[in-house]
């Protein structure tokens, strides 16, 4: 196989616009995600438009041994991740109290214990080679504090902070890890998280073709951080979160949150 990128989340979305992206490039890909039909759709697609070959892998990785069966079975098939693109991720709107529990450890296990699990099984591969990328896909939601998305923006906090520092050690290395932000972005995400009918995605919101190829050139040139899908409205924002009191910056973002 040539030049490998491993996608988690690739069946739906950006993952899968990062999977077009990487064959139209000439890459092979691991895509993966739970849904197998859509996963072997997008097989298909690409290696009849592309010259690339494709290997899915149908794996909830919100279950905790599910990135250690991933990394076994690449192993045994003799296959090197080149680019590792985390992204995987799911939302739910409700208050913390009232919403299941399970469902908020699941939105952990995915968004954090999968991301992080996948990235210290490859990267000791790359650090030996001293070749690879690592793309991790967080949020805009990452700038701040997120009531009645409690745990999801915190889970994208953590996923900015811990891109940010794994790149800083490996600074003496040909590898980088870039944090994708994007903002609200024309997915299946806004109606599992309940968001669709919130002032946050009725609006103008950004393509899943451009926020990937956004992300997908920013972790070749091996940039810190990219945001992505935000107009200039929301730039000058988030350029002033740092300077406004943290009150009013949660108060706005609940507002945000709320059904219309």
């Amino acid at each position: 196989m040539k030049q490998i990128a491993l996608i988690t989340g690739a069946s739906t979305g950006i993952g899968r616009e990062f999977a077009k992206i990487h064959a139209a490039k000439g890459g092979d890909l691991i895509i993966i995600a739970r849904n197998e039909p859509k996963l072997l759709e997008l097989k298909t697609e690409l290696e009849n438009n592309f010259n690339t070959k494709v290997l899915v892998i149908a794996k909830d990785l919100s279950h905790s041994i599910a990135a250690m069966e991933i990394f076994e079975q690449t192993q045994k098939e003799g296959l090197e991740i080149e680019y590792l693109i985390n992204n995987a991720g799911f939302g739910g709107r409700g208050n913390f109290h009232e919403r299941k529990l399970e469902d908020e450890l699941q939105m952990i296990n995915l968004n954090i214990s999968a991301l992080v699990s996948l990235t210290h099984l490859y990267l000791p591969q790359m650090i030996k080679r001293n070749s690879g990328r690592i793309l991790n896909v967080s949020s805009t939601a990452s700038l701040m504090p997120g009531p009645l998305q409690a745990v999801y923006f915190a889970t994208k906090a953590f996923v900015t902070s811990f891109s940010n520092a794994i790149n800083e050690e490996l600074s003496d290395t040909g590898i980088t890890v870039t944090a994708l932000l994007p903002a609200a972005t024309e997915t299946e995400f806004a109606k599992t998280a309940g968001l669709d009918k919130t002032s946050l995605f009725t609006g103008d919101i950004a393509s899943p073709e451009i926020v990937a190829m956004k992300g997908y050139e920013a972790m070749l040139k091996g940039r810190l951080n990219v945001i992505a899908g935000a107009s200039l409205f929301m730039r000058m924002q988030i350029a002033g979160i740092p300077f406004s009191p943290k009150r009013l910056i949660m108060k706005i973002t609940k507002y945000y949150q709320k059904e219309n």
